[in-house]
């Protein structure tokens, strides 16, 4: 898996995308890293699927891939996972992502940042989403399955396991939260611009993007 990562780095290049590239695809806030972590000090990936707002595959598999860079250089020492957690209020099938897309974005996620996803939480999935997360199981591997969550803002029980994970007062109201707060795309470009700089001196002190397993972060993850 390290060989394939380290050819599959040296040839898409993650840690040279930049935000002005992919800035299109959070526009909506359909993705983005939280200001906030969970009880342990995980960072927190927000996902409004029904938020889709382009067609692009190169750019969406992009976005995911800046994304999960982003992530992991913000990660403190202590914590080396994060937590995903989709908002599927609103989503239909015409939200749903092209079979090429999913599937691709998978493969990324489980072959490239291995053991990165701690836990992830799908949140008022309807009915319809059951058909196709059917297909999409199919190339995800069993760890992986298990790490998934459904629940639902009328559920009090199911929302106690996200509350576990994320103190309410500091989750948004609309994902099942208190705090009233909403996606501010300005702010997320400065956030992000800035940290594309903190991104290139990583990699301009790494020595000129020489990868090997200390090199690359989210290789270096832990199995478990």
């Amino acid at each position: 898996m390290l060989e394939e990562s380290l050819k599959w780095r040296a040839a898409s290049r993650p840690e040279d995308i930049r935000w002005p590239v992919v800035s299109v695809e959070a526009e909506t806030g359909k993705m983005y890293r939280a200001d906030f972590t969970d009880r342990e000090g995980k960072t927190v990936v927000l996902m409004r699927p029904a938020n889709q707002n382009t067609s692009s595959h190169e750019r969406q598999v992009q976005y995911l891939v800046y994304t999960l860079e982003n992530v992991v250089l913000n990660m403190s020492q202590e914590q080396e996972k994060m937590v995903w957690l989709l908002d599927f209020t609103g989503w239909t099938l015409a939200h749903a992502s092209p079979i090429k897309t999913s599937r691709e974005c998978m493969g990324i996620v489980q072959n490239h940042y291995p053991e990165r996803l701690s836990v992830a939480f799908l949140l008022n999935a309807p009915k319809v989403f059951e058909a196709t997360f059917k297909v999409a199981k199919v190339f995800l591997d069993q760890k992986t399955i298990q790490k998934l969550n459904f629940v639902y803002k009328e559920n009090e029980e199911s929302m106690k396991t996200l509350y576990k994970h994320i103190d309410p007062e500091v989750l948004p109201v609309d994902f099942g939260g208190k705090k009233n707060v909403v996606y501010n795309h300005e702010g997320y470009t400065k956030l992000m611009t800035e940290d594309d700089i903190k991104t290139a001196n990583f990699w301009e002190a790494d020595g000129n993007h020489v990868m090997n397993e200390h090199s690359v972060p989210e290789l270096a993850a832990k199995e478990g």
